[in-house]
């Protein structure tokens, strides 16, 4: 038990009470089992709390917790424990806080203020109508401008946070929700800045938002992701400021994930000829997202000129990415752009899409250009298999060859997150 330093209470309440629950004596099981985790003797680094836990701990169990550095909390925890959790930790680095309640968080915002250097902070989502518990702990924050270098935010911020010379943030996630008011809800982002930042991830922001802060904070940008569920955050002519921006403002870009539209073409092949330390490009295609679900719109690349782009790109740009895409490009363009691509860096092609359309001709024309040295990796992924390599299945098949692959999609990771919000 020494050895464990992780400590998920929610997952274990459930084991207990799928286990246990019709036990005559289910209450001192469980509180048994909670108490051979929770004591003296415990030194754990991880803790995912979750709403009402109420478990009375022993007096001076509590110290197992002091050495906290990551914490997953609701705004529902138990007060009692909460009071714990602020009276001994102190070097918590990390924390996922989702907030529900309306009532006001000063406990919380009082155990962000108790730790000594806060390095990552999360909303990882956010589902009252009235903000002013947000406010008490983006208020909280505050504290920790120059220690913070990862924020996550899940719904809008309510104070100007930010403005408070984080100087040395270099991730930052903003997701916005499609059915705020979109003209106000970011007005915060402007006249902020923000020098370390490295990394910029936004859906469901307005364009005009996202451009402010790229040409204030973008010198040190080397990825930006940029996707939006709707049409309405992003015609054509916002797509080239967007792009445009980002092609003036961040010389030292190396990935980038943005909407494609076949009119904003030439605004590519600029961004091509600037970002010049480029090598990875995603091409982010339109969702337009209802109350009960989310659909695609009718769209087809233009592949030719698309094709026609990409050989003009960066020596160091050899990966492409194609998310929610519809269509592919047929065989002759395919062809014609590997052989226009020998000599250069092997390319590496991700489609993510459910359409499938893998045959012979297909398999054939990427093994020639593979043993050639120029296609080092053409994937389909589908939504209902992910991580595998669907050419390879298909090959395989077709050859009599047995391969196993997973029959569901594997939990996704992140490297600076425990828990994923960018999806």
């Amino acid at each position: 038990m020494n050895f464990c330093k992780h400590l998920n209470l929610k997952a274990i309440e459930g084991i207990i009470k799928e286990i246990f629950s019709t036990h005559t004596h289910f209450e001192e099981i469980r509180n048994a089992i909670f108490n051979l985790l929770i004591n003296e003797n415990m030194e754990y680094t991880h803790l995912y709390v979750f709403q009402y836990f109420d478990h009375r701990i022993i007096p001076g169990a509590e110290l197992c917790f002091s050495k906290i550095e990551y914490l997953k909390i609701d705004d529902r925890i138990n007060d009692n424990f909460l009071s714990i959790l602020t009276n001994i930790c102190k070097s918590i680095k990390e924390m996922d806080c989702i907030t529900y309640e309306y009532e006001y968080n000063y406990r919380i915002a009082k155990l962000i203020e108790n730790q000594k250097s806060l390095i990552r902070f999360s909303f990882l989502n956010d589902y009252t109508d009235k903000k002013l518990s947000r406010k008490i702990i983006e208020k909280a924050l505050v504290k920790h401008s120059n220690t913070i270098q990862y924020f996550y935010i899940y719904g809008r911020l309510e104070t100007n946070v930010l403005s408070s010379s984080f100087v040395n943030l270099k991730t930052l996630y903003l997701i916005g929700n499609i059915y705020d008011d979109k003209e106000l809800k970011w007005a915060i982002l402007k006249d902020i800045f923000l020098p370390s930042l490295q990394t910029l991830k936004a859906s469901n922001i307005l364009n005009c938002y996202l451009i402010d802060l790229i040409e204030s904070s973008g010198r040190q940008l080397n990825e930006i992701h940029c996707h939006h569920h709707h049409s309405s955050f992003n015609n054509v002519i916002d797509n080239r400021r967007l792009i445009q921006a980002i092609y003036l403002n961040c010389p030292n870009l190396m990935y980038i994930g943005i909407l494609y539209k076949n009119e904003n073409i030439l605004d590519f092949e600029e961004l091509l000829i600037n970002c010049q330390n480029l090598k990875r490009l995603e091409f982010c295609y339109e969702l337009v997202q209802h109350l009960s679900c989310t659909v695609r719109q009718s769209f087809y690349t233009e592949w030719d000129n698309l094709f026609n782009i990409l050989i003009k790109s960066p020596p160091s740009l050899f990966e492409f990415i194609f998310t929610d895409i519809e269509d592919k490009p047929d065989l002759e363009s395919l062809e014609l752009f590997l052989n226009n691509w020998e000599g250069r860096q092997p390319i590496s092609f991700t489609f993510d899409t459910e359409y499938l359309d893998v045959n012979d001709k297909l398999i054939d024309l990427l093994g020639r250009y593979i043993e050639k040295g120029v296609v080092k990796k053409y994937v389909y992924f589908s939504f209902l298999i992910s991580d595998v390599d669907l050419l390879k299945i298909y090959k395989a098949k077709r050859d009599g060859v047995t391969i196993d692959y997973p029959k569901e999609p594997k939990p996704e990771t992140k490297a600076t997150s425990r828990t994923s919000i960018w999806e």
